[in-house]
């Protein structure tokens, strides 16, 4: 449905570009050829909104767009975010990381303080697992 839509779309940009050539130009006599270019046009439009149900569920990231206009390709924004995701995985990992050594650092020094209760609460956690 992809493909349709590109195809639709390309046809309808070439139309326009040729009604854009014979408007600046425009002689009395190329009305026909006109009226039939604007006629393409209006079926071209009707056919693209029609894939538009094919094609709902694409959503294009706004950023994308700011790619293009920068004149950047578009296909090096998923670069970017796949950068920047795993940049933030390795950060998440890290107190993850952190996050285990500090409850095992806290485990060991309750047991000190509270061995008693640090006793039933292991035992309570072997049950439920």
């Amino acid at each position: 449905s992809l493909e349709q839509l590109e195809n639709q779309l390309e046809t309808f940009i070439e139309n326009v570009r040729q009604i854009g050539i014979l408007v600046s130009d425009f002689q009395p006599q190329g009305q026909q050829v006109l009226n039939q270019k604007l006629q393409n046009m209006i079926t071209n439009m009707q056919d693209i909104d029609k894939l538009r149900s094919a094609v709902q569920d694409v959503h294009v990231p706004l950023e994308v767009f700011e790619y293009i206009d920068g004149g950047r390709n578009p296909q090096l924004y998923t670069k970017d975010c796949m950068e920047k995701a795993l940049t933030k995985n390795e950060q998440v990992n890290g107190r993850i990381d952190s996050y285990k050594r500090f409850k095992a650092m806290l485990l060991v020094e309750l047991s000190h303080v509270f061995p008693n209760e640090m006793t039933r609460y292991r035992a309570v956690r072997e049950e439920l697992s």
